[in-house]
């Protein structure tokens, strides 16, 4: 079960990430489908011991084969498109970070407040506590509101990295001298893990990304100590 399970896409945590399962499902059926007919057109040649002369040569069934790869990639192109345009809709944010990638870890800004930035490095083995998770914990964990419009503003100090994570359906390229944005929205509280998805050195697999979601309250008192 544990093998299966690793195998599926992380629970969502944004009405993003649950658009891109309905559209994995949806896709995976299609496959499936098409998996299925052909299997079993392939088995029904080879089981069958006389040829006819219909099927070698026949503008009818030339056709069929020609317009149903075409109705079916339609089927597959219109979500996807509609998905993309989710993706790259930008609306009015609430708060705004920066994240900037080094070697390695990352460096956060909260351009809405005063003097709140901070580093976040991978907690070492030595430090870690008994509620912490090896190897994706970090030092000082990114707070954030749920049920906001966050815009994440990416860039990088040194090569490339990505900042990406799967529960919220967000992966942002950090690209040296250049400014990259994206939005999102966290539907419940909770830890969401992510990592730098672009091998960017020696210590690529050593700089994760927390990202905890809390009350409106709660991330207020967080920003009053911060300050």
């Amino acid at each position: 079960m544990a093998t299966w399970s690793n195998l599926s896409l992380q629970d969502s945590a944004s009405p993003l990430m649950e658009q891109l399962s309905f559209f994995h499902d949806h896709t995976m059926v299609v496959v499936l489908l098409i998996t299925v007919i052909v299997g079993y057109a392939l088995s029904y040649m080879l089981i069958i011991s006389y040829t006819s002369r219909n099927l070698l040569h026949g503008h009818l069934i030339e056709t069929i084969w020609t317009t149903l790869p075409a109705i079916t990639l339609i089927f597959i192109a219109l979500p996807s498109l509609r998905l993309l345009y989710l993706l790259d809709d930008s609306m009015d944010a609430m708060i705004t970070i920066k994240t900037i990638g080094r070697q390695w870890y990352w460096s956060y800004e909260y351009s809405d407040f005063m003097n709140i930035e901070f580093d976040t490095y991978m907690t070492q083995e030595n430090d870690l506590k008994i509620n912490s998770f090896r190897l994706i914990d970090v030092d000082n964990r990114t707070i954030l509101p749920m049920n906001y419009e966050i815009r994440v503003l990416t860039s990088a100090s040194d090569v490339l990295h990505s900042w990406a994570v799967p529960a919220l359906g967000i992966k942002i390229d950090a690209t040296p001298g250049r400014l990259n944005q994206s939005t999102f929205t966290m539907n419940r509280p909770g830890l969401f893990f992510g990592q730098c998805s672009e091998i960017c050195g020696a210590n690529h697999s050593f700089m994760p990304i927390v990202i905890e979601s809390t009350s409106v309250n709660m991330f207020i008192k967080w920003l009053s100590k911060m300050i």
